[in-house]
């Protein structure tokens, strides 16, 4: 089948989730000017760049994660794994403002070294960022869309010592989790290695 987005698909769901796939999930956690405290997850998360190391996330719409960091300048990204799954999509709760999604899922705020805002104590591992820039995508027809990109360099990691095998992060026992389409996700339980090759002249 083909069919244009802007005309839709004649399926029962949309499938553009489900094609780009898996995506990580940035659990993102902030602090508002007054100390309110957020935690959330979002499935448009990933990197731009390791020199410097820069990650964003993106809210369909203002959300209290984008107006927080918009706010302080500064979020952190924790990492999901498979045993945080069910208490990750907890804090995907529509709580009103104030109520402590850290609470409500039985999670564990830990001080960050060089931003405000608490990370997860329980996940492997987290990235303390500061904001770069706010992006708000326009579409085709310059109209601006709903979309808020929160970018932010990373400034302090953590990892817990408990999945550093051989020096390497050891992502099968994490068991990090991606976002599928529609209601599925998934989790890393296997990987495989490529050399990139390299152009041999003559």
């Amino acid at each position: 089948m083909f069919y244009e987005p802007s005309k839709g698909h004649g399926l029962p769901h949309d499938p553009s989730k489900a094609i780009v796939a898996p995506r990580p999930i940035g659990w993102i956690s902030t602090i508002d000017r007054q100390g309110k405290i957020n935690l959330a997850p979002y499935s448009f998360f990933n990197a731009f760049s390791t020199k410097p190391f820069i990650v964003w996330f993106s809210s369909e719409g203002e959300k209290d994660s984008a107006t927080f960091a918009e706010e302080t300048g500064e979020f952190v990204a924790n990492l999901v794994s498979r045993e945080l799954a069910q208490k990750m999509n907890r804090t995907a709760v529509d709580a009103p403002r104030g109520v402590s999604e850290f609470g409500y899922a039985d999670l564990t705020m830990a001080p960050s070294r060089l931003v405000a805002p608490p990370r997860v104590a329980e996940a492997p591992a987290a990235l303390e960022c500061r904001v770069t820039e706010i992006i708000r995508p326009r579409a085709l027809d310059g109209t601006q869309t709903s979309a808020v990109v929160v970018a932010g360099e990373v400034v302090g990691i953590h990892i817990d010592d408990a999945y550093l095998k051989d020096g390497m992060f050891d992502i099968v026992r994490a068991g990090n989790v991606g976002r599928l389409g529609y209601m599925d996700y998934a989790s890393v339980d296997q990987t495989f290695s490529m050399r990139r090759p390299r152009w041999e002249k003559g």
